[in-house]
């Protein structure tokens, strides 16, 4: 009998999202995927897939789903709590671990504490057809994972096979901190503005030394405009220079590249960000503090920090190496730790 996993719930902007689609950036198509990559590659290990195996990403809230036929394995990470409901009896764990459903069964994630992503991943993974080598879903285009949509109430998710349901459950003993507030109060009381390193350019030329000095000593609110596109700010406005033009020729742009447009406001790109753009960029976020800033929520609190290239590159690697020993430290659970 063909598993079926039917969404009940599509929880907040939740959709298939893998670590991108890289290499069409020329053809005007973003790199899109997870926001939070280092959290979906903890789901997939849990799970037992490989690393960059299609997730489901839900933001803020997340989705329900019964399991209509059969049984499956899956995974969830990220700061937030699920129930299972079996029978009629209802059981709460946390997440970062693995769980078997059985057929029947109702499981609903609830909301992300701290941060604002959380991460689903399938034993077995999706069965779907890349588009351009990736099964991430660009929303604002319609193409990527479901067709182009996010998940919807009574979507049956299309999986590649059974996945095995015997043997030991995982689980993270240590998870990851967000290194995030769970709300704007706390971070004034308690952690005070998180830092977000960026290397300068390519286009500070086009901005006062004051307006530089306002960027790395002035405090940044997150604004309820941000979405998947781009993290929009509050906070001291940046001067253009009065000899250079608030816009220029259209040029390429990154995830990261925070751009500056006439009313001073920056905007941090993200994976759905454009291509190109044609406002000047006054820094690039290193892509170790990226998934940070992407996360955060309405009303969080950044400052920057400059930070060179060979700086940038340490960071890097040190994040990679702090995963994979993190990654090393996933366990079966026992037993007696199982919800029923």
């Amino acid at each position: 009998m063909t598993t079926q996993l039917v969404v009940d719930k599509p929880g907040v902007l939740a959709s298939i999202q893998d670590l991108g689609r890289f290499g069409y950036r020329r053809f005007g198509v973003p790199q899109s995927g997870v926001l939070q990559p280092d959290f979906a590659k903890i789901a997939n290990v849990l799970a037992g897939n490989p690393e960059d195996t299609a997730v489901i990403e839900f933001l803020l809230t997340g989705p329900t789903f019964h399991l209509a036929n059969g049984s499956l394995r899956l995974a969830i990470a990220g700061d937030c709590y699920v129930k299972l409901t079996r029978h009629g009896d209802r059981r709460m764990f946390r997440a970062w671990r693995s769980i078997n459903l059985q057929a029947g069964d109702f499981l609903e994630i609830g909301n992300v504490l701290s941060g604002k992503a959380g991460y689903i991943a399938i034993s077995g993974g999706f069965d779907l057809v890349p588009v351009m080598g990736s099964h991430a879903t660009y929303l604002r285009a319609g193409f990527g994972g479901l067709d182009g949509n996010p998940l919807r109430a009574g979507t049956i998710l299309p999986l590649k096979s059974k996945s095995a349901t015997k043997g030991s459950n995982f689980f993270l003993p240590t998870p990851p901190l967000a290194e995030l507030p769970s709300s704007h109060q706390e971070s004034i009381d308690r952690f005070g503005p998180a830092t977000i390193h960026v290397i300068l350019g390519p286009q500070d030329d086009y901005f006062t030394e004051k307006a530089l000095r306002d960027f790395f000593h002035g405090v940044y609110t997150v604004t309820r405009e941000s979405d998947r596109m781009g993290s929009r700010l509050e906070g001291p406005v940046l001067t253009h220079r009065p000899d250079m033009s608030s816009e220029i020729i259209s040029d390429g742009m990154v995830p990261g590249a925070i751009q500056v447009p006439g009313n001073g406001a920056p905007i941090v790109m993200l994976a759905d960000g454009p291509t190109v753009g044609g406002y000047p960029k006054i820094a690039t976020v290193i892509s170790t503090d990226l998934p940070k800033l992407a996360v955060m929520t309405p009303g969080s609190m950044i400052t920057f920090e400059e930070v060179t290239l060979e700086e940038a590159e340490a960071r890097l690697q040190a994040t990679k190496e702090r995963l994979t020993a993190l990654l090393a430290t996933i366990t079966p659970l026992p037993q007696i730790s199982e919800p029923f």
